[in-house]
């Protein structure tokens, strides 16, 4: 028999919150985030790996994004975001297929994120025709979409997320990368120093 949880919403066409059953499956509640199962392989991948390659990415995708560009860290956190991700999305892929009618636009959306680091991996080390420029837009795309990914599934759950209309997880994170990208894409200093072929 499902799991039958209360839920408690606010109703935006008027003041009022409302109540309603809803009909779940089992699931499983880590760190204030509920997981949508409780099949103990589906929650180590989640909580043992996925979470920890997330995490890993986040904070070296901002390193390489905050640091000085070129070789050294930036380097560095750049081939660690890389490896990061393609785990992250080893596991997305594994997760997806255990849940696949549920989380098979995760699935895409981690292979799109995954797809674009390594266009813009490629790019710098193969030296393609403009390669610094594909190079920001396929790593920060990449980054983009990794983060579109993470609160499309758990938007719902976080604070202030939970209030906005779901197309928001889609949309808000591009709407706000779009103008620092096409910055970066018009105005890094790199690319006005060294004209590319």
């Amino acid at each position: 028999m499902p799991h039958v949880e209360v839920m408690t919403y606010r109703n935006p066409d008027c003041d009022r919150t409302t109540t309603r059953q809803a009909l779940q499956e089992p699931s499983t509640n880590f760190a204030g985030i509920v997981i949508p199962s409780t099949d103990p392989i589906f929650l180590a991948v989640v909580i043992g790996l996925h979470v920890p390659a997330g995490l890993l990415c986040v904070v070296t995708g901002a390193g390489a994004m905050l640091c000085e560009k070129g070789r050294g860290r930036h380097s560095a956190f750049g081939t660690i975001y890389f490896w990061g991700l393609l785990a992250l999305v080893t596991f997305a892929t594994l997760l997806s297929a255990m849940r696949w009618s549920e989380d098979r636009h995760l699935f895409a959306l981690g292979l799109t994120s995954f797809a674009l680091t390594w266009a813009g991996h490629s790019a710098i080390r193969l030296r393609w025709r403009h390669w610094m420029r594909l190079h920001i837009l396929g790593m920060s795309l990449s980054y983009v979409v990794m983060l579109i990914a993470f609160y499309v599934d758990n938007g719902r759950q976080l604070p202030v997320w939970r209030d906005l209309p779901p197309v928001t997880y889609w949309l808000l994170l591009l709407i706000v990368a779009a103008p620092l990208i096409i910055r970066a894409l018009l105005w890094h200093p790199l690319l006005r120093k060294s004209p590319q072929p």
